[in-house]
C-alpha cells in the first residue's frame, strides 16, 4: 500500500494480485479500491492456529511431527519466541529494496533448517481435496518472497521450500475428522521475488493499467473507472 508519505509497502499477497491483474493491483494500491470479496471462511484460519500449536509441541522436544518426519529435508527452527514474532504480520520479516524504495514484509507459518544450516520456509495449506499435480505453482511467488526475506535478514535459504497440505479424508464417530498430510517440495528463487517487486512498483508509479482480459474482478468497476 502507498502511505500518505509516499512510501510503498507490499506483501506477498499484494504481489500475487499484481501477477494476476496489474489493474486490480493498481486500484488497490493507489486508490484503495479492493477486489470484491465474499465471506472469508474461518476454517483455514482456525486450522492454521491448531497446526502451529501442534508443530510447536514437537519443536519443544526437538522433533518433527511423525506424519512428515523423513518427508521434509529439514529440522524445525528451534527458537519459538523469535518464530512467533515472524509469524505476526505486524512484526514479520521485512526488507527495504534500495533500488525501488519499496518495503516487502511477510509472515511465516513455520521455518526449518537443513543439514547444511540453510533455512527452509514451511507453509501450511488447508484444502478440501488432495492437492493437484502442479497446483503448488499458485504459491510460487509467496515462497520466493519468503526466501528473499530470509536472505536479506542474514538467514541464507536453500533453493527450496515446503508446502504442507492438510485435507480431510474421513469423518468417524463423535465428529472426529481425519486429515491427510502431504508435504510438497517447491524450488524457490529469491531473485525472482526481487524482479516481481520492482515491476510492481513501476506499475504503482505509472498510470492505471488497462483491463486484463482474463481477470474476473477488475471489470466490475468498468461503469465508473475507464481505461
Amino acid at each position: 500500500m502507498v502511505s500518505k508519505d509516499g512510501k510503498i509497502r507490499l506483501s506477498p499477497s499484494a504481489l500475487n494480485v499484481f501477477l494476476e491483474c496489474p489493474k486490480c493491483f493498481w486500484l488497490d494500491q493507489k486508490e484503495n479500491i479492493h477486489r470484491p470479496r465474499g465471506i472469508f471462511p474461518s476454517l483455514p484460519g482456525g486450522m492454521d492456529l491448531v497446526i502451529k500449536d501442534y508443530f510447536d509441541k514437537y519443536r519443544e522436544v526437538g522433533k518433527m511431527p511423525p506424519e512428515v518426519d523423513g518427508k521434509i529435508d529439514a529440522e524445525l527452527f528451534a527458537d519459538i519466541e523469535l518464530l512467533n514474532k515472524w509469524r505476526n504480520w505486524r512484526t514479520g520479516l521485512t526488507w527495504s529494496d534500495p533500488e525501488s524504495g519499496a518495503t516487502l514484509s511477510g509472515a511465516l507459518d513455520d521455518l526449518g533448517i537443513n543439514s547444511k544450516k540453510l533455512f527452509i520456509p514451511l507453509d501450511y495449506k488447508t484444502r478440501g481435496f488432495p492437492p493437484k499435480e502442479g497446483g503448488e505453482s499458485f504459491y510460487q511467488n509467496q515462497l520466493n518472497c519468503y526466501g528473499l526475506l530470509l536472505r536479506e535478514n542474514n538467514m541464507k535459504p536453500d533453493n527450496y521450500a515446503y508446502l504442507i497440505y492438510y485435507f480431510p479424508s474421513v469423518v468417524s464417530e463423535n465428529g472426529m475428522v481425519k486429515f491427510e498430510v502431504v508435504p510438497k517440495r517447491v524450488t524457490i528463487d529469491p531473485n525472482e521475488a526481487v524482479r516481481v517487486l520492482r515491476e510492481a512498483v513501476e506499475v504503482i508509479k505509472g498510470p492505471m493499467p488497462k483491463t486484463h482480459g482474463e481477470c474476473e474482478y477488475c471489470g466490475w468497476g468498468r461503469e465508473f473507472l475507464r481505461d
